[in-house]
């Protein structure tokens, strides 16, 4: 299985795994760890990342970038219609609703949803972490930002599933920084020790977050959040093109925004200069050539003009951080550390502002860019079965405040509950209890919107069907289980109906507190009744509960029908009749806002499939023109280099004319033509080089061949020699055996003498006459006919029975004792290897198996 975290951001992504016992930012194709968030569309192809990122000059009409923005809203958002117009591509209206990208692809006008444009980014981060890992990816973590809303959560979750995705989880932002800060500390305090409080800052490119955190041993607790979707280094940029836009059009008469593709270019340099004025507090010059008509254009600006510029900005840096920590009711004292990530926290005069509020040194121990995608892929870890980690456990927490509303049956008009009050723990589930005759429905909403950063509080409407009054006409007990899930996800997980069936002894049971309360309160006492149950129970679910009701029947109806008892003054009774219940599951119609339909899901699915499968066809057909261009330049150079004397005039003056011929048919005819057309067109020109480049080949491997079979003749004779002056070495081997070998070595001898001499005579220009594989093919026969026989070993040698001593250093795998001192070893070893003295073996370094 694989580990994976993904980090999507604003304008860069990172990818990183678990592997080799640690966690590792992954590197792309282009060797470079962040990849842009950036999709190009062309007339064949798509173009994703680092590749996008190149034509956002030459392409800019359709190539998208910024699109995170965008996760579920839609089009007629207010939001939406203020960004249009300084958007270089264009936004269209979904089907649905919802906010499309139109673009050119493949010579046709698309429109693209959210989801189908982060699905690309997806795909390619997913590519990314395969090619490091070397082994299919599908379980990940993917990033959010803490602010984000349920419909733009969704929107993620979906953008996974289309690009093949099994997400884990969406992990807030800060959180997944929370966790790569915490889990490596061996100094945490105790569990039941006051708790390490930390505040993490992510300052982004487009958004600013903050998060208190509380750390003890094995675990973190997010105490509040508060945040700004609208700052982030994007604003710094926007009031530097702002300045620069005004200068040029006084200094050169210039309207930079009518231009786009002048205002991306000035974009790019703007977001260097920033960077640089972050390093540097001298006049920093801007310079751009061609900028719009022909013109050049020049500017310079310091860090003390920059900030003044941005005092705006800068003054928006401390709101959250008092709203945040009000949230979590304490004082600048109670703060351990405030740790700082994110691309636009390295601004000098931001730092300065987090720190004097503070009154403490920033702490910079995370990596500012990869500590999101390092926390992802260590929740992923501690998800996943495949990997072994430190126990840590991880308490989110509820970014804005949920509440339910419903029609009130006992009154005219709605009824409304807060259910997950704001900084509330997740993922958690609550048990609300109804009395209904009738199918109802519940709409869940955000209660707070002004707090939000989206126009519409509405989280869904929820409709429980199949309600039916109990036998009797009364009201029906209806339980329903809301949750917010481990994506931080609201959702009306269960619900059910418990119906009373009749007592044993035929009574009705007394329920006497239940009748004469109105539903509305009765309601509402249940409710407080489970969150106070839930609240002492949910801490430690983590996940959906899959029981089914009939397991959940006494752990949700037996403590709220001893609640109830015990509520009510009643003297004790010595007998109490028996009331049996009977728990029926009840279907539930879910309407999120903004939901992406399951069919239109299919089709988005089915889409990407033959996005990528058109994209690597188009790679197949570029990589096949490539290796024609390639192959041209390459032998061109070297037919008037290392292959000039291995072919002919005539040959040569054939092959030049023919690669001119094919270079020119690449830049005019052959610019654009199938894959098997370029895949012809190199077999044409090998048909032609390959003789050249063997020729040369076999020039430069067969000395070396010869070397090592006339090494091996020699050996060989080396051998036989000693055999026939009778060295005990070899006495054993048998005389027709030497024979074999000695007729062996002379016909191998014969051989390479003819064929070295028939090669001397050949001109390098023409085929020659022995090649290296026959050379190599006739030395290693002459190996495996005479090794078997000159490494034969002697026979095993009897000791005498008294010989003790000398057992120990006796024969050994079949081999006699070593010789004594001054004497030559002249057996072969136990595995077959040749005699290794100099007497014998004029090559002791040869081995012959």
């Amino acid at each position: 299985m694989s580990v994976v975290g993904f980090d999507v951001g604003f304008l860069n992504c990172y990818v990183a795994v678990a592997r080799a016992g640690g966690i590792e930012t992954v590197a792309n194709e282009y060797s470079d760890r962040c990849t842009p968030a950036c999709v190009s569309f062309g007339p064949r192809n798509r173009s994703i990342g680092a590749a996008a990122k190149s034509q956002v000059v030459t392409n800019c009409k359709n190539t998208v970038q910024g699109f995170k923005r965008f996760h579920g809203r839609a089009f007629s958002d207010p939001y939406i219609q203020s960004l249009k117009s300084s958007l270089v591509y264009d936004l269209a209206q979904m089907p649905s609703g919802t906010t499309g990208i139109k673009v050119m692809y493949m010579e046709e006008e698309k429109v693209f949803s959210i989801e189908q444009v982060t699905a690309m980014l997806l795909t390619k981060m997913k590519e990314t972490a395969e090619h490091a890992l070397k082994k299919p990816v599908a379980d990940c973590v993917v990033s959010v930002p803490c602010y984000y809303t349920d419909a733009e959560r969704r929107s993620v979750v979906d953008a996974a599933q289309i690009a093949g995705l099994n997400c884990l989880r969406l992990m807030n932002e800060t959180t997944a920084v929370a966790l790569a800060y915490g889990i490596y500390k061996q100094d945490l305090p105790a569990p039941e020790e006051k708790p390490r409080i930390v505040v993490f800052v992510d300052i982004g490119h487009s958004g600013y977050q903050t998060s208190v955190c509380a750390f003890n041993k094995g675990k973190l607790k997010i105490l509040a959040t508060a945040c700004d979707p609208e700052l982030g280094g994007k604003d710094f940029d926007e009031m530097l093109v702002r300045h620069f836009c005004e200068e040029f059009g006084k200094k050169y008469k210039l309207d930079v925004k009518t231009k786009p593709r002048a205002l991306v270019r000035l974009y790019q340099e703007c977001e260097k200069l920033k960077k640089l004025m972050s390093a540097n507090s001298s006049d920093l010059p801007l310079n751009i050539e061609c900028f719009m008509n022909d013109i050049d254009v020049s500017g310079k600006l310091n860090r003390g003009q920059f900030e003044e510029m941005c005092a705006d900005v800068l003054a928006r840096v401390e709101a959250p951080l008092h709203n945040l920590m009000e949230q979590a009711k304490l004082k600048k004292e109670d703060i351990y550390a405030v740790e700082i990530v994110g691309g636009a926290s390295r601004i000098p005069s931001v730092k300065e502002r987090i720190s004097k509020f503070f009154g403490k040194e920033l702490s910079t121990t995370l990596n500012a860019d990869e500590a999101v995608a390092r926390g992802c892929a260590l929740q992923c870890a501690i998800l996943s079965p495949a990997f072994k980690v430190r126990e840590f456990s991880i308490t989110d927490a509820v970014a804005y405040p949920i509440s339910l509303k419903w029609n009130s049956a006992a009154e005219e008009g709605l009824s409304d509950c807060e259910v997950f009050p704001k900084n509330h723990a997740a993922p958690f589930s609550k048990v609300l209890t109804f009395y209904r005759r009738e199918p109802f429905s519940l709409e869940a909403y955000y209660n707070t919107p002004r707090e939000l950063p989206y126009p519409d509080p509405t989280i869904g409407q929820f409709v429980i069907q199949k309600v039916v009054p109990q036998a009797s006409g009364e009201s029906s007990k209806v339980k329903v289980k809301v949750r917010v899930n481990i994506h931080g996800i609201f959702s009306v997980s269960s619900a059910s109906l418990v119906e009373v069936q009749k007592t044993e002894e035929g009574e009705e049971p007394m329920d006497t507190e239940q009748q004469a309360t109105p539903e509305k309160e009765e309601e509402k006492e249940e409710t407080d009744q489970d969150e106070t149950k839930a609240q002492g129970d949910g801490q430690k679910e983590t996940e959906e509960e899959k029981k089914t009701p009939p397991e959940n029947e006494e752990m949700e109806t037996s403590p709220e029908e001893s609640k109830t008892e015990k509520k009510s003054d009643q003297p004790p009774q010595a007998k109490k009749p028996k009331v049996k219940t009977k728990v029926l599951e009840l279907p539930i119609e879910n309407s999120p806002q903004w939901e992406l339909a399951i069919d239109m899901l299919n089709l988005f699915v089915e889409n990407e499939g033959k996005m990528i499968m058109q994209d690597k066809l188009e790679k197949e057909r570029n990589d096949a023109k490539n290796y024609v261009e390639e192959y041209v330049y390459d032998m061109r150079d070297k037919l008037h280099g290392r292959l000039e004397k291995f072919v002919s005039e005539a040959d040569r003056d054939i092959l030049s004319f023919q690669l001119e011929d094919t270079e020119n048919w690449l830049y005019e005819d052959g610019e654009d033509q199938p894959k098997q057309q370029y895949i012809d067109k190199l077999a044409e020109l090998k048909k032609l080089g390959q003789p050249i480049q063997e020729r040369y080949m076999e020039s430069e491997e067969r000395p070396r061949a010869f070397d090592d079979m006339g090494k091996q003749i020699q050996m060989y004779m080396k051998i036989v020699e000693a055999y026939k002056t009778k060295e005990e070495q070899y006495d054993h081997l048998d005389q027709e055996d030497i024979n074999k070998v000695d007729k062996m070595v002379n016909d191998a001898m014969i051989w390479m003498n003819s064929k070295m001499n028939q090669q001397s005579k050949l001109s390098l220009t023409v085929e020659p006459a022995v090649r290296v594989r026959e050379i190599q093919d006739k030395t290693k026969e002459l190996y495996s006919t005479c090794n078997p026989i000159v490494t034969k070993p002697k026979p095993k040698v009897e000791l005498p029975k008294d010989d003790k001593a000398g057992e120990q250093n006796g024969p050994v795998n079949g081999q006699e004792k070593a010789p004594a001192e001054g004497t030559e070893k002249g057996t072969a070893d136990s595995t077959g290897n040749p005699p290794s003295t100099e007497s014998t073996n004029p090559r002791p370094d040869m081995d012959l198996d």
